[in-house]
């Protein structure tokens, strides 16, 4: 699962960037609000960590224009603006949560983690294809009760083709979710880890399979 914090101060992002990659999240981070609207343009994230204080324009008004927008992705802001009054207005402006620094790693990991069951039905249950079980918020999959072994990028392409089951990913944003933005990629980087995914769902009879739609990109659908 890819998110975005959007957060100017190294000192705040870079171990919360760590923080949350050894959860199992994946984490792009933008510097600024133009940078962020650039990123949000250009990827499906999860969810957004938006901090207030940014140098270029005030987290406020990139929220607001957001949900203008219809841009309706989860957003936890988080900010040194620990006011009663600063709150309501972060929380009317449509945040899903407020969270004031200096802030408690597992807090913030475990109110994204509900805002994200709130927003999205799906992201508290198991997505299912054939006989195979994905857990999302274990991110374990299981085939008739058995887990299947995956690497951690192997596991998100898992997660993110169940999300879609019948439906095209495209090459591009499959790269983009499992590598990021700008993510320096041999030309055939995400086609190595279809092929290994592909090969462990069948080798776990797991009743999966992982179509190529050639020009375009990738499906998962129940085996015949």
């Amino acid at each position: 699962m890819r998110i975005l914090l959007v957060e100017d101060e190294d000192a705040v992002a870079t171990p919360l960037v760590d923080a949350l990659t050894r959860r199992g999240l994946a984490v792009d981070r933008a510097r600024d609000a133009g940078e962020a609207q650039d990123y949000l343009a250009a990827m499906d994230y999860a969810a957004v960590v938006l901090d207030l204080g940014l140098p270029d324009e005030d987290g406020i008004d990139l929220l607001q224009r957001m949900r203008a927008q219809g841009d309706s992705r989860p957003v936890l802001v988080l900010s040194a603006r620990g006011a009663v009054d600063a709150r309501i207005l972060g929380l009317n402006g449509g945040a899903d949560e407020y969270m004031v620094k200096p802030f408690d790693v597992d807090e913030l990991y475990a109110r994204l983690q509900a805002v994200l069951r709130r927003r999205d039905g799906h992201v508290g249950r198991a997505l299912r294809c054939g006989a195979l079980e994905f857990l999302a918020d274990a991110r374990t999959a299981y085939v008739d009760g058995r887990p299947l072994t995956l690497s951690a990028r192997e596991t998100e392409l898992l997660e993110l083709l169940l999300r879609r089951a019948g439906k095209v990913v495209p090459k591009r944003v499959a790269e983009d979710q499992l590598f990021g933005l700008g993510g320096d990629l041999g030309s055939n980087a995400i086609e190595v880890y279809v092929h290994r995914l592909r090969k462990r769902l069948e080798d776990g009879a797991s009743g999966a399979r992982i179509e190529t739609v050639r020009g375009v990109g990738y499906m998962i659908v129940p085996a015949p």
